[in-house]
């Protein structure tokens, strides 16, 4: 009885410094997310490197630039899941793209005043390398969560995430805004620096504590080389999708309301700085979203225990619909502090519950293939946002009126969503997930 005992303690401190290994991965990569993408770079874009550009100019390029570093990804992101599924090889997927990511932020550095096209292509490179990675960090978290803690351990990632990024943004801004003024663009260049050393550094625990998920092929799988399965599987999959009907309704109302919401987080800094607003206001509420969202992004996890997943991110939704409303009347500096908070409240959470909510309704097996279906509705969401921003702030000069936009993506997506059938989502997933086992089993048997 003790020694079952102490097993069990053991076993539960090992699941548990998988898990927290496993969130530090949120915590380094997020640094990426608010230095790179929402708050130095683009200021540094927009007022150093496009220098010789009309504001207008230099935020449209900005949204040109991010469309097609989101469209790299989505194509590649499916075809990549299956090879990684079938390989066994999620973690070594993910440590290519964290490479690639950490290389072309690093390049930033050389970035100087004109280079908007260097900046643009050395930020699709670490947009690349940023975004492939989450498909596969993503893909590990059925495997480390159990289905009654998924939710929070989501919640758990984003809410560090949070922390970790602003902290690092904290460090980021002082530099910047303490330096002299000869020295601020250098300060910006060696903050770019600071995120490629702190995402390398802090994605070392997943790599020492998390393992690789165990490999499973499928029947007339035996003698594929990666990149037939990949296809293969993709076939398979598209033969299949009707199994999947809840998944799929749930992943098309996710690529809906994920219009407005990417095009929050990469448009509203640029925006705020279009519109006037000093760096203090729009980097500074951007500062500010990083740690209110930390714990409202731990409340989404208990909300979720209490009202259930979707109900919880349709709330969010009505939140995100109101903000959208209200941007469209933003023209005061006090008005994006208020904006910021209210986005900082649901920001994480509706994030954390969509990985979440993906993740039980999608078999284990296939869990990176469907995080890269998940991923591409991503970036095609955030594709069509910032293209659409961009477009409208070329022909109408400004780009107030592209808010208008983001409310209709947040109805239509809460409509969808609010169809899905959460629980025959998860029944099937468990029955294919099973039925694929089995499949192995004989395989291997035989």
């Amino acid at each position: 009885m003790a020694e079952n005992t102490i097993t069990d303690t053991k076993n539960e401190k090992l699941h548990k410094k998988r898990i927290n290994s496993w969130v530090m991965y949120d915590w380094a990569n997020s640094a990426f997310a608010t230095t790179i993408m929402a708050a130095v770079l683009p200021v540094y874009y927009s007022s150093v490197a496009s220098a010789n550009l009309t504001p207008a100019d230099a935020t449209a390029n900005w949204a040109f630039t991010t469309t097609i570093a989101l469209i790299i990804v989505a194509i590649l992101s499916p075809i990549l899941g299956a090879m990684a599924d079938f390989s066994g090889a999620k973690k070594r997927y993910l440590t290519i793209f964290v490479c690639i990511g950490v290389t072309g932020t690093a390049l930033l550095y050389l970035v100087q005043s004109g280079d908007w096209m260097k900046a643009s292509i050395f930020y699709i490179i670490a947009s690349i390398g940023f975004s492939g990675g989450i498909v596969f960090y993503d893909s590990l978290l059925p495997h480390i969560a159990r289905p009654d803690e998924i939710d929070q351990v989501s919640s758990k990632g984003y809410a560090i995430g949070y922390l970790g990024g602003g902290l690092l943004l904290a460090i980021n801004l002082a530099m910047i805004m303490l330096s002299p003024d000869h020295l601020t663009a250098l300060m910006s260049r060696l903050s770019f620096v600071s995120v490629a050393i702190w995402w390398f550094v802090f994605t070392i625990p997943l790599w020492r504590n998390v393992p690789e998920p165990p490999r499973r092929v499928k029947a007339g799988e035996e003698e594929f080389n990666p990149f037939q399965a990949s296809f293969s599987r993709l076939r398979t999959t598209f033969s299949e999708i009707k199994k999947y009907r809840q998944l799929l309704k749930f992943i098309i109302a996710f690529w809906l309301y994920n219009n407005g919401i990417g095009t929050i987080i990469y448009m509203a800094v640029i925006y705020g700085t279009e519109l006037g607003f000093s760096s203090t206001t729009t980097i500074g509420t951007l500062l500010m979203v990083q740690f209110v969202a930390f714990p409202f992004a731990f409340l989404f996890g208990w909300l979720a225990k209490k009202l259930g997943t979707k109900r919880a991110i349709l709330f969010s939704l009505a939140i995100y619909s109101l903000i959208a409303i209200m941007g469209y009347f933003l023209y005061q500096e006090w008005q994006f502090w208020a904006l910021g908070f209210a986005v900082a409240t649901v920001q994480g959470g509706s994030q954390a519950l969509s990985r979440s909510l993906c993740g039980r309704m999608m078999p284990k097996s296939k869990s990176a293939e469907f995080y890269g279906f998940f991923s591409v509705s991503e970036k095609i969401a955030g594709t069509a946002g910032p293209l659409v921003f961009g477009l409208v702030s070329k022909m109408m000069g400004g780009s107030r009126l592209s808010i208008v936009s983001l409310i209709i993506f947040f109805i239509s997506g809460a409509f969808v969503l609010a169809s899905v059938d959460e629980k025959e989502g998860v029944r099937v997933a468990e029955a294919e997930e099973q039925a694929f086992i089995n499949a192995s089993k004989d395989i291997a048997a035989a």
